[in-house]
């Protein structure tokens, strides 16, 4: 999973991005102050994983990841080119889902881009410059189909759905915001609609509102009316108090999270809606070679589970032994879990769950 921080000018993103990923991105009161994008990879936690290497003590210890991008400010402008913002819109492009970070908080002595806090404003700043650089590719797109339906009628239906998409577009409104059956999804996997990724919006607040005043906190309130509309994700987050227990050992942080009634840390949440928004689960491996998750989208099917491993595994697949993993658990050991015939043989059809222990059977 790969999600870019997006935000205007001077909001707290290239902070956040530090005290998520410890990557030393620099971070200063100027615009523009990244360029190219900084880039941090973190292993996703998971208590199960941690189970699996109590019970197997393996020699290699293998959890998810996940891949950050700290995209540089975006300005009005961007989709045309303003502050190299042609550069920033494709390296959006490139990743999975966007975590905006939005500025909730007043300080004096932190320059705004505008010259105020004002959410709504800054969402719609980087929304549209999503959105135009998106009409221009729905634009090529419609020239397209309606040139080939010359030849082919049964296009009708592609071409009325990208009309009223572009259309849509024009009226200031996200991709993610128009419905879409799967068909039309399908229609649009080879133009990568920026205004389509899935968003978390990470409103950035103060040391003190996070404390003690989230819920009054109006600049707050904006980004969840907003969220709401879109069908984003919101989540409250503060950039210091990241920045703060990014170095603490396990032990303070969980003491300092709990003083603040949180029981996980900001990366936690934002990996937690992040796998939410994408559709995606773990499965494991696990023995004494080895204790690993993979990760997977929602719906996936054996044989393709077994191809994030190795191509062999899904062009030889045989079977999958599955036992979940709180059967494991509640048995001790796998041998114990055979006994009582909860590791199950598993086919081609067979559509993989979250918390699946897997050993595949193959033949190449």
């Amino acid at each position: 999973m790969k999600l870019g921080m997006v935000g205007l000018p001077n909001v707290g993103k290239s902070t956040l991005f530090n005290a998520l990923t410890n990557a030393g991105a620099e971070s200063a009161n100027y615009p523009f102050c990244t360029i190219e994008p900084n880039v941090g990879i973190v292993s996703v936690p998971d208590e199960r994983l941690d189970k699996l290497a109590e019970m197997y003590n393996p020699e290699k210890f293998t959890p998810a990841t996940l891949e950050f991008v700290d995209i540089a400010g975006l300005v009005k402008g961007a989709s045309k080119g303003e502050g190299l913002g042609n550069k920033f819109l494709s390296n959006i492009r490139e990743v999975d889902a966007i975590v905006h970070v939005v500025r909730c908080f007043e300080d004096t002595n932190i320059i705004h881009v505008d010259g105020s806090i004002n959410p709504a404003r800054d969402i719609e700043t980087i929304d549209l410059e999503l959105i135009f650089s998106d009409v221009e590719l729905i634009e090529r797109k419609l020239d397209r189909t309606k040139k080939a339906m010359k030849g082919d009628r049964s296009l009708a239906a592609a071409v009325d759905f990208l009309e009223g998409l572009k259309t849509h577009l024009e009226n200031g409104k996200a991709a993610r915001a128009y419905p879409m059956d799967e068909e039309q999804v399908e229609l649009l996997k080879e133009t990568p609609l920026l205004s389509l990724k899935p968003v978390i919006y990470a409103a950035n607040m103060s040391e003190d509102d996070f404390r003690n005043n989230i819920d009054n906190n109006e600049h707050y309130k904006q980004v969840c009316e907003i969220a709401k509309e879109q069908g984003a994700a919101v989540l409250p987050i503060c950039a210091q108090i990241e920045a703060e227990i990014a170095d603490m050992d396990p032990e303070d942080k969980e003491m300092f999270l709990s003083d603040l009634g949180l029981e996980i840390s900001g990366l936690n949440r934002i990996i937690k809606e992040g796998y939410a928004l994408l559709g995606l689960i773990s499965y494991l491996t696990a023995g004494q070679p080895e204790v690993r998750a993979w990760t997977i989208t929602k719906g996936t099917k054996a044989p393709q589970a077994a191809g994030k491993i190795h191509t062999d595994f899904e062009k030889g697949f045989i079977r999958a032994e599955v036992v979940s993993f709180d059967d494991l658990m509640a048995c001790g050991t796998m041998a114990a879990a055979k006994e009582k015939g909860l590791v199950r043989l598993e086919g081609k059809e067979y559509v993989m769950q979250d918390g699946d222990i897997v050993l595949f059977r193959f033949n190449v």
